[in-house]
């Protein structure tokens, strides 16, 4: 079944150290609905192009490097719900070998009326690494070109289903550092019991190459990287807002 089950995958990388615990295996899937101002791979975003490769290659090419890759397999993007029958195989035959597995999604594709495939998904995930671009849904439609329901409820469901989570968020000045909507995301996430960690992750420019390569216009241009420092406010806006949360629970 394995050789037969076919992704279309944009690329694969050892040794990523930013994708989930540990030292892991990263398969990046081709294909994405968003179109995130700041996106750093905007050459994953047309579905059906780049290679295809079945489950059984991707686990051969783990297999090859597993001794350096020790904390496991990460399925990122583009956006890996796209082709959630291809993962949920891979992360089938993954955990048949005691492979730890993570999914890097938005859960912009979630549908609460019909969770079957994302359950079964579900099933054989460690941890999801949601990425929540933006708590208000306006501003969501602004930066990615479409609203943020899916986003917040996956969240919520994963939540109710007692999936661990790590929640992902870029801070771009102008858009998202903003101590306003840092602290709404602090409330929100206030309301989830599953968070296993919080990435605050600071803005970058270094993709712009790659969009003067495709000849696509970068929509942040002149947006100055986030510094660290500004990374570390960013964080603590969001952690006031948890902490404001939870204690008027107790009042």
């Amino acid at each position: 079944m394995a050789e037969k089950v076919l992704g279309n995958i944009h690329s694969l990388e050892s040794c990523g150290t930013v994708d989930g615990p540990g030292v892991r295996f990263v398969v990046f899937t081709q294909g994405c609905p968003l179109r995130c101002k700041y996106c750093h791979n905007p050459d994953s975003w047309g579905v059906g192009v780049n290679k295809r490769i079945s489950v059984a290659e991707i686990l051969e090419k783990y297999d090859g490097v597993k001794e350096f890759c020790k904390g496991g397999i990460t399925v990122t993007g583009g956006e890996p719900l796209l082709q959630i029958d291809f993962v949920t195989e891979l992360f089938k035959e993954a955990k048949a070998r005691g492979i730890h597995t993570a999914l890097d999604t938005s859960g912009v594709l979630f549908n609460r009326a019909n969770t079957a495939k994302i359950d079964e998904l579900l099933k054989y995930t460690d941890l999801v690494l949601l990425d929540i671009k933006h708590i208000d849904n306006e501003e969501h439609k602004n930066l990615t070109g479409l609203p943020n329901e899916n986003i917040l409820d996956f969240a919520k469901y994963l939540s109710e289903t007692g999936k661990p989570m790590w929640v992902r968020h870029v801070v771009v000045p102008g858009i998202t550092f903003n101590p306003e909507y840092l602290k709404q995301l602090g409330q929100f996430l206030a309301g989830l019991n599953n968070i296993k960690a919080l990435d605050v992750l600071p803005y970058h420019d270094m993709a712009i190459p790659k969009y003067e390569n495709l000849g696509i216009d970068y929509p942040l241009k002149g947006v100055l990287p986030l510094t660290k420092e500004q990374a570390l406010e960013a964080r603590g806006y969001i952690l006031d807002g948890f902490k404001a949360a939870k204690d008027s629970e107790h009042k």
